[in-house]
């Protein structure tokens, strides 16, 4: 049956970032479609509820915390995801940083920082899930539309660790694909509510939508629908793509 193929059943994912906004909602999703879910996040004491959440859809949760900047700390997720469940079929890199700093003024640290999180924390993410991975498995690298298009905001550090991350999922399909049999693809959000979107200013959001052609924000549930595509078995002859989820923002 067609809607048989997109289901998680038996899987494993796992999802960084998940102690709030998007991550939650990845997560939530993986488990409505059947795959137990790892969750990973610096704030570790903030993942029980979205364990609650993977356990209310009736899978199993594992919550580690993660530091995806540290190469030790997603090695260590890895392990742990192996020992509780034997395998790792499903990696969404969802954790994220921003800044809004005008470029004359970004420090160095501000900069790497970012960078160190968005762009080479993945890397290090889809590094330790690659050397376990089975044939099949998919690597789900949550980039934005800021690395695609500009959005009116001094976002010089996220932008270039956004459109990198778009970069690397390119190379690791070409490595892993026909190797491993390990699929990767990115995923490029517009605006969607979350922790990042609450620190924007006053009236930004509002401002933006105009370029939305569907005129409006995304719904969580929406990007955790493309997710769960993404992940299973239905886009298994898609790899290296970047698929941006933005009401059409990237085509205005």
């Amino acid at each position: 049956m067609t809607l048989d193929m997109f289901s998680l059943d038996g899987k494993v994912a796992i999802v960084t970032g998940a102690s709030s906004g998007l991550g939650v909602a990845f997560a939530r999703g993986c488990a409505e479609a059947g795959a137990d879910v790892v969750l990973g996040a610096r704030r570790v004491d903030r993942l029980k509820d979205t364990a609650a959440l993977v356990e209310a859809a009736g899978r199993r949760a594992l919550a580690v915390e993660t530091d995806v900047a540290d190469p030790a700390s997603c090695e260590n997720v890895v392990a742990l995801a192996m020992e509780e469940f034997g395998h790792v079929d499903v990696l969404i890199n969802n954790a994220g940083i921003g800044t809004a700093v005008p470029a004359t003024r970004e420090t160095p640290e501000q900069f790497r920082g970012v960078i160190d999180v968005n762009l080479n924390g993945c890397y290090w993410m889809a590094q330790a899930c690659g050397r376990v991975m089975g044939e099949g498995s998919s690597i789900i690298n949550i980039s934005s539309v800021l690395g695609l298009t500009t959005a009116g905001l001094p976002q010089a550090a996220y932008a270039a660790s956004k459109a990198g991350l778009i970069g690397l999922t390119r190379d690791l399909a070409q490595q892993w694909m026909g190797r491993k049999g390990i699929r990767v693809n990115a995923i490029a959000p517009g605006f969607f509510t979350s922790e990042m979107t609450d620190q924007y200013p006053p009236g930004y959001l509002e401002g933006q939508q105009q370029r939305i052609p569907a005129g409006r924000k995304g719904d969580p549930r929406e990007l955790a629908a493309t997710a769960v595509f993404l992940a299973s078995p239905a886009a298994g002859y898609i790899t290296g793509q970047t698929l941006p989820v933005d009401g059409g923002m990237t085509i205005a």
